[in-house]
């Protein structure tokens, strides 16, 4: 399992280069903070995610954390 977590940690570095940091030359420390903040904030709330059916992460995840997990329902009929 380690290595697949290393696999998604290398992706999500490797577009946060491409896609923000490379792009921008901050000046400070803060600037740069915010800068990826933002980022951060547009890759999971509004860019589409092709493995994920053109939905953005936290779509796919407010999904999955609002649908019943099959045990959930085991005890909502019991």
């Amino acid at each position: 399992m380690a290595n697949l977590d290393n696999i998604f940690i290398e992706r999500l570095w490797r577009t946060l280069k491409y896609e923000c940091v490379y792009l921008h030359a901050w000046e400070t420390g803060s600037q740069a903070h915010a800068g990826v903040r933002k980022w951060m904030e547009f890759y999971n709330h509004l860019r589409p995610h092709q493995a994920l059916g053109g939905q953005p992460p936290a779509v796919v995840y407010s999904l999955k954390v609002a649908a019943p997990q099959p045990d959930q329902q085991e005890q909502i009929r019991t």
